[in-house]
């Protein structure tokens, strides 16, 4: 039986794989940009809690609010696990989405999330590999 962690790191990877659809789908079309938004959403909940998990058990760091996405990234930051300060601006990215009521929010960042934001989260998932023993699933 898998331990939740690598569990966990297999669900970042499906989703990462989810997001990836919306890279090449056209944003006029109905269900892509609401489903973007969802996966964008889920994928980095899922990356800042796998970040957790490594700053508290590869790196030894528990001086940090682990339920705060915000004192994880910079946790996470802090051990070299992330090198980039855009991580803060996909967690109020990801705040802002959930407010968007009428789909603005959705369109102004689409470009972002399938963009710079999707390397990001690509990047990621393939520095963090090692950690489980294991290659990125891309599905």
């Amino acid at each position: 039986m898998e331990s939740k962690y690598i569990n966990r790191y297999k669900s970042l990877c499906k989703s990462l794989a989810n997001l990836r659809q919306s890279r090449d789908a056209n944003i006029n079309e109905p269900f892509v940009l609401p489903a973007t938004v969802q996966n964008y959403n889920l994928t980095f909940d899922l990356a800042w809690k796998v970040l957790k998990e490594l700053v508290t058990n590869e790196f030894g760091l528990t001086d940090f609010a682990a339920g705060s996405p915000r004192e994880t990234l910079k946790s996470a930051h802090s051990v070299g696990l992330i090198r980039d300060d855009r991580w803060m601006d996909m967690l109020r990215v990801r705040n802002t989405l959930a407010h968007d009521y009428d789909g603005q929010v959705a369109l102004r960042y689409f470009e972002d999330i399938v963009g710079d934001y999707y390397i990001l989260l690509e990047s990621l998932v393939r520095e963090i590999a090692h950690y489980y023993n294991t290659e990125p699933d891309n599905e």
